[in-house]
Formats: C-alpha cells, structure tokens, sequence
C-alpha cells in the first residue's frame, strides 16, 4: 500500500481541509497524520498530511484530481512519496564533525537521504566520502576562480538531481546569484553566538564574556549572510568551570544534532517558507523528531 503526503500553501479560507479531506476520502485514501497553521500576520494557510492510498491510486492521478480543488483555493500543492529518498548533496571545509555525523546517520537508516555526492573546496575527507562508495569533488575556490567554481558545483547538482544542498561547515560564502537559484533548497548550520561574536575564536570570545548557553542554528541560506529563514535550533548549558574546549566540543555535538534535524524536517516535506521564517510541522508520534536524534 503506497504511503504518500501532500503540501498546501494558499491564503487561509473557509473550507479548506473539508476539501481537502473529501478529496482523499473520495480517492480511497486514509489519513494516518495531518497537520496544518493558519498564519493571522500573513494571511497565509500551511498543511501537511500524511495518507495511505487504499485504492491503489498513483501519484499522477492524486495530482491531476486535485487541481480543480487547488484552483478554486488558489493553492501551491505538491503530492509525494514518502518512501522515496532525496538526492542530498553535501558541502565540507576542513570541520568534518557535522560530514561524520550525517555519513553515520545514512549509513545506520536514521536520516532516509540518497547522498548522491560530496562536494569540498579541500582534501581532508576525501578517503572518508570515498570509502563510503560515495562520489567526492574537490573544487577549489579563490577569489579569482569563485564564479567558475560556483559553476561546476552547479553542475553537479544538476547532473545528480540533486534536491537539497546541506553546507555542513563548508565555510565558503555563496554568490547572490546561486542563493536565488537554489532558494529553500540549501541548508547551512552554524554556532548561535551570532551577531555578537563573529568572526575567528567565538567560543573563545563567549567564553571571555562567560555565556551560559551554547547553541546551534539551522536555516535555509539566503543573499543575507547566517539570516536566512530559520529551521532548528537548540541550546546546551554550560558553566564558569569549563575550558574553551569543552565549549568547542559542546558545541559542534549540537550543530551535528540540530542540522540533522533540520535536514530529516526538510526531506520530509515539514518546513513551508513563511517570509522570512519558516513554519516547521512537528514528526509524528514515535518517528525520528520525537527522538531528537540524540
């Protein structure tokens, strides 16, 4: 039996899920998870559910059915199979903490991605991509040969259809212009000591102003720099008696943790851009989200 879900976004009216749900109910289909938020600021209605087909309808047939329905709302829709795996791109530097983590996690079945490369602009973790039967592309990137390598990563998103990008500390800013391309196809973790310490040492520089809290941010990457539309977040305590360190090891284990979140989120067709914010649907019971990948 086939288990699909639908995304809606329109504006917020009456009658929206009536129609929604007739339309399954019509096409033997039963609901196993919906969910669903009606923004009062912008006007704007967001659903997810989750359905098996009963009646052995296919994905094209569920999508032509539907579009009478998503005309009179004024609907952006999408129907899929949650059983099929995006194709995920990876993007590595030289800290490899949240690449290891990921390559685990496929490897294992807790994140259900098809890791159809790794991209990085140095060598360091080639034999690991490598010894994972995974493709490996190393692309340089200078001042002077920025727009030629932003070509060929864009080439190999297209050539392995590619769905989602992950930056998982690729510590290269992206050019306006593949921002627009690729938006709310890539995700970027970083520290979430930002604005206040940037730049090289922020865990040095939040030490010497003595944070309590350590944090992690994950969010969709825009033109405007660490500010894009935020997906996950998540903080650890920490205390006047430990090392800088012991920060920077806190928190690389919470930027491994909350960008795997934010990817498993995405993949699974929870997040609707909001503006400049997101709108994130919790997992259902007893799925990956409930375990917080800990």
């Amino acid at each position: 039996m086939s288990s699909f879900a639908l995304r809606v976004r329109c504006a917020s009216t009456r009658g929206i899920v009536a129609a929604i749900s007739s339309f399954l109910a019509e096409e033997e289909c039963n609901i196993t998870d919906s969910a669903q938020f009606d923004d009062a600021d912008t006007g704007q209605f967001f659903m997810r559910v989750s359905f098996r087909s009963e009646g052995g309808r296919a994905l094209e047939m569920l999508k032509d059915g539907f579009k009478p329905i998503a005309d009179r709302f004024g609907m952006e829709f999408e129907f899929f199979d949650e059983k099929v795996k995006r194709k995920v791109i990876i993007m590595v530097s030289r800290f490899g903490h949240c690449l290891n983590d990921l390559l685990y996690r496929w490897k294992i079945g807790a994140l259900p991605i098809d890791i159809v490369a790794v991209i990085s602009n140095h060598l360091d973790y080639q034999k690991v991509v490598v010894n994972h039967d995974i493709p490996f592309h190393h692309i340089k990137v200078t001042k002077e040969n920025k727009a030629q390598a932003e070509a060929e990563q864009m080439r190999i998103v297209e050539e392995t259809g590619a769905e989602l990008v992950v930056l998982a500390r690729y510590m290269q800013v992206l050019s306006d212009r593949l921002c627009r391309e690729m938006s709310g196809r890539v995700i970027n973790i970083h520290h979430s000591f930002l604005p206040s310490f940037k730049g090289a040492n922020p865990y040095k520089q939040a030490l010497e102003r003595g944070v309590k809290l350590v944090g992690a941010t994950s969010h969709y990457v825009t033109a405007d720099l660490d500010e894009g539309p935020i997906i996950e977040q998540d903080i650890v305590r920490v205390t006047h008696g430990q090392s800088n360190d012991d920060y920077v090891s806190l928190g690389r284990d919470v930027e491994a943790q909350v960008l795997a979140r934010a990817i498993h989120a995405h993949i699974h067709g929870r997040v609707f851009l909001n503006g400049n914010k997101t709108v994130v649907f919790p997992a259902s019971p007893g799925s990956y989200a409930s375990e917080r990948m800990g």
